[in-house]
């Protein structure tokens, strides 16, 4: 008997002539993640299998495996050969450990079968019943109970057997880059951060431009957009982050447009810039954090003017979200606690103190007629740092 991790994959199911392109796609990203742990990995019957993982990294790679998109569910698990007295044996070891970490004298149970491979003689209902009456003669204090059991033997007859207990719920969705490659506004607060997750969820692999404005900003408040950019990328990879200096733009914005207008013109600046690194990085549409009626630019008047200057889908998948659910995904994928570090940003530079909530486009373009858009653009552009971010390190 080996132990092993059982990948189980979800939404990828529903696929039909294309799915082995999305078999393949997933296949490369468990192997990339596995290759810290010196494992190996086989594609199975609607199964991939990692192999040769030391007992002390296991922990590590079942927790690696869940944050990969695609993955519905991991399990810890003993594989054997396909011989009744093997499976039986390996059953009744799980469960006698199952119920010492219950830390409990007496437990109930049940067994649940799946026979995939069919040549295998005993079905799925006949193996789960002689299973569990090998463990209740084989481990004192268990009696079975098939509605609402303290635990659950499994067992899987496929290539080889396998038997486990316990099934770890995986990020589900499709494996990046299956759905192409989007440009991500990363701010330094809570909501990007959540949008670049959701998106890269549906397959979309992830790039991202930040807005810094030395000396207004800190370098501390850079950093804290890696860190985000770093806990984001153990769901979605590698992540480029394009560092665009925007103090040159805000200040001509200060000095000759309307104040009630700065921060909506901001906008209009970042998402063109924005725009122009993603069509130049092959990004099919850009993605934002907002949140309908959030701020004063995310009004349904602000967000008709910020849509309107450029060509680019806008992805926005927290639109329709309030911010109490946007912070409970933010501490469950662990970017809440350094979104709220308290280090300014950009947005918080030259803030108006009447920001305009129902703009009018033709205003708007007017005032931006008043700056010289593109050498402001194309200054910032020219003085853009490209930093790629793993999990492990920023280069």
């Amino acid at each position: 008997m080996t132990p092993m991790l059982l990948i189980r994959y979800g939404e990828i199911h529903l696929k039909g002539q294309n799915r082995p392109f999305f078999e393949k796609v997933l296949l490369h990203a468990i192997i990339a993640s596995a290759k810290k742990f010196d494992g190996y990995v086989d594609k199975g019957q609607g199964r991939y299998y990692l192999r040769n993982v030391k007992p002390q990294d296991m922990p590590q790679a079942i927790n690696a495996m869940s944050k990969i998109f695609g993955i519905y569910s991991v399990s810890p698990a003993m594989e054997m050969e396909k011989d009744l007295e093997i499976i039986f044996q390996a059953a009744a070891d799980m469960a006698c450990r199952k119920l010492k970490s219950l830390s409990k004298e007496t437990a109930t149970f049940k067994v649940e079968s799946k026979r995939a491979d069919k040549r295998f003689p005993m079905n799925s209902m006949t193996l789960s019943a002689e299973a569990g009456g090998y463990i209740l003669e084989h481990v004192p204090g268990l009696s079975v109970d098939v509605h609402h059991p303290d635990f659950t033997v499994y067992i899987e007859v496929r290539e080889s057997a396998f038997v486990y207990t316990d099934i770890v719920m995986g990020s589900g969705g499709m494996p990046v880059g299956t759905s192409g490659k989007g440009m991500l506004l990363l701010s330094g607060g809570i909501d990007s951060p959540v949008a670049g997750y959701m998106m890269a969820k549906r397959g979309i692999a992830l790039e991202a431009v930040h807005y810094h404005s030395f000396p207004y900003t800190s370098e501390r408040a850079k950093q804290k957009v890696i860190e985000l950019a770093q806990e984001l990328s153990a769901y979605t990879g590698p992540i480029k982050i394009h560092m665009v200096h925007f103090t040159d733009i805000q200040m001509s914005i200060y000095e000759k447009c309307p104040e009630e207008q700065l921060t909506l013109i901001m906008r209009v600046f970042m998402m063109r810039i924005a725009e122009k690194i993603a069509k130049d990085r092959n990004c099919g549409a850009l993605i934002t954090g907002e949140s309908l009626g959030q701020v004063a630019s995310q009004t349904l008047a602000s967000l008709t003017v910020t849509n309107s200057v450029i060509d680019l889908p806008v992805f926005r998948p927290l639109i329709g979200m309030d911010k109490l659910e946007i912070m409970d995904i933010a501490k469950r994928i662990d970017t809440y606690e350094t979104s709220i570090l308290p280090y300014e940003d950009c947005c918080t530079v030259f803030v108006p103190k009447h920001p305009v909530t129902h703009p009018k486009l033709e205003k708007i373009l007017k005032s931006v007629k008043l700056l010289d858009s593109e050498a402001l653009i194309a200054d910032a552009l020219a003085k853009t740092e490209v930093i790629t971010v793993t999990p492990a390190c920023v280069e």
